[in-house]
Order: C-alpha cells, then structure tokens, then sequence
C-alpha cells in the first residue's frame, strides 16, 4: 500500500521526532511503502500535504500528532471525491480521537502496529459551514475558549494538566447567553453557557460527556448546557466522571440530530471550537457526513454500543443468527 506518513514533529514532547524510525520499519513489515513528511510553522502545512498527497495517489495517509494535526488533515482530503484511506497515530496533548478509536495513546509504536490489524471503519465526519470539518467535537461557549487560552509551550510541558489548570481558572467566569439552535427534532431558544455537537464519545479527555454516541451512525450527539451557576456546573462535571449521568439532569439537553443550525441572540462574538482549535464564528450550521472516510481503527477495543459496523456484514450476521435459530428449533422438534 503505498502510504504518506505526515507527523508533527513539535507534538508530545517531540515524541514522533523519537520515534519516526522504528515507526517507519514497523509499516514495512506490514507491506506499506512508506515516505514522511514533517509538517512546519506554516499555515496548513498538514492540510496542503494531505491534499497534496491524495491527488498524488498515496491509498494511506497516516496521521501522527495531536488533535489538531488530524484535523488539519481530515480537511485536506474531506472535500475531495476519491479519498485515501486514514490512520492515526497520538503524539498531542489529549488526543480526544484515538481515545475513541481505542488507539494507544502514549506509545506511537504501539500505535503504528494497530495498522497491521487490518481492521477499518468509514467513520461519520462533521462540516462546519461550506469549508470547515472537523472529526471529533464542533464546540461553542465560555469554557470551550480554553483551548485558545493554553500557550504552546505549556501544552507541550503539562499536558492535559495545562488545560485542566486553564479550566479551573475559567470556571468561575462562564456566562450564559441567549442562543437558537435547530435541530431535528425541533427548536431550542433560550439561554446556555455552552454547547457540544460530538462525533465520539471522547471530549476533552473524558469518555462520558457523550456516553452513546455512536462514530458511524451519521448522527451528531448535541449537549446544550442550560446553566452558569458555579456549583451546578461543578455538580455537572460530578456527574460526568460518575458514569454519565449527567444527561438526566435537567440542566442538560441531550439530543442526537444530523445536523444543527447554530444562531446567537446577542452581539456578543460566540467563537467555534473544532477539535480543539478556531473553527470560525457563529451563526453556522453543523452538518454530518455520514460514513464519510475509512479510517483504521482498534475494532477489538472499541465497545460494540460505539459503531453499527457495515451493513452488509449485519446483515449476514443477521441472516446467520436466524439460520441457526431455525436450526436450533428443528433439533428440538426431533428431539
């Protein structure tokens, strides 16, 4: 399989620049002819080779950085006809997607041998306006500004730790503001201090914000969080940590819709947050591409609840099960 390997080499301590080699051998003994590319400071480095590189025929193109390294990727290739086939391997800070995936997140090596299991899924994707993608998480309100607030370095040094520390820090100033969002299912008009339009069931670094969402269902899973009040945000975020019972609460609109239409009532300026990076400005709406790139992912791990699979093959698996019902039945009549 001739494959494009784009890393980040500043990313997780430098762990790809670490580590790019023994990467390399690892997917030649898979059979992938293999070549790198190290992205730079430049505006969509990751994005114009990923473009660059599926119009060059490359079937494979792995993803090594953090969320916003695949990011800038999936938009490379989201708006083209004939797309590669994508892979990822961690090196950031939260890497929210491969959390989903269930790819190993602290060993790139362990991470590259996932490819070797062959295993894939065409993974729904979101559209943000005309020309923005994202592939794990479109977000809107105070604390989602975090990302933007965390310098570079601090995210290198600290981790996950820098925005939990940012977080803390902004917890006390959120604000809510009047908002319609359509939906659906319907129309929601009223004031929120933020939103979530999720593809996975990993945000920021927790696995239970959008316990079921599912990564190929061509639904987006949309949390509207209807308070600002410190200590029923704080209770919230209890209630995330404790098996996702927050969506019960009713502080939390907990909706699943294919797309959303996002529009303040104010003037004040609601920033978008895709995959953890600037995604533009609201008002704009959210589409779902459903099924929309095959991506490698670590299907053994990956909780059945989490992806419906390929049709064709449920729909064997459904012909089997009632064969051997039928099957089963027949032994009883005999017996």
């Amino acid at each position: 399989m001739k494959t494009r390997l784009i890393y980040n080499p500043t990313s997780g301590q430098e762990a790809m620049k670490k580590n790019i080699a023994e990467i390399l051998d690892v997917l030649e003994g898979f059979g992938h002819e293999t070549s790198a590319f190290a992205t730079t400071a430049d505006k969509n480095s990751a994005k114009n080779e990923a473009k660059r590189a599926a119009e060059a025929g490359f079937e494979l193109i792995i993803a090594a950085g953090g969320d916003g390294t695949i990011n800038e990727i999936v938009n490379g290739i989201a708006p083209l006809e004939t797309r590669p086939k994508l892979a990822i391997i961690p090196a950031g800070t939260t890497n929210d997607f491969a959390r989903a995936l269930k790819i190993p997140r602290n060993n790139p090596v362990a991470a590259a041998k996932i490819i070797g299991k062959d295993q894939t899924l065409n993974i729904d994707i979101g559209r943000a306006g005309e020309d923005h993608y994202f592939i794990n998480i479109a977000a809107g309100g105070s604390l989602t500004e975090l990302t933007y607030s965390v310098p570079s370095q601090l995210k290198t040094a600290f981790g996950y730790l820098a925005y939990l520390a940012k977080g803390a820090e902004l917890l006390p100033r959120v604000k809510a503001v009047p908002i319609k969002i359509t939906h659906d299912n319907g129309v929601f008009d009223g004031e929120i201090s933020m939103f979530f339009a999720a593809l996975t069931n990993s945000v920021g670094g927790f696995e239970q914000i959008a316990p079921d969402a599912q990564l190929d269902d061509g639904l987006f899973t949309l949390i509207l969080v209807k308070t600002a009040n410190l200590f029923e945000m704080i209770h919230l975020i209890g209630l995330v940590i404790n098996g996702g019972k927050h969506i019960e609460d009713k502080k939390i609109e907990y909706i699943k819709t294919s797309q959303i239409k996002i529009e303040p009532q104010t003037d004040d300026k609601m920033m978008l947050n895709l995959d953890g990076e600037y995604g533009g400005d609201a008002p704009i709406t959210l589409l779902n591409l459903k099924n929309h790139i095959e991506m490698f992912a670590n299907l053994d791990e990956i909780d059945d609840d989490n992806y419906i699979g390929d049709e064709t093959d449920l729909m064997l698996e459904e012909v089997a099960n009632k064969f051997a019902k039928e099957v089963e039945k027949s032994n009883e009549l005999e017996l």
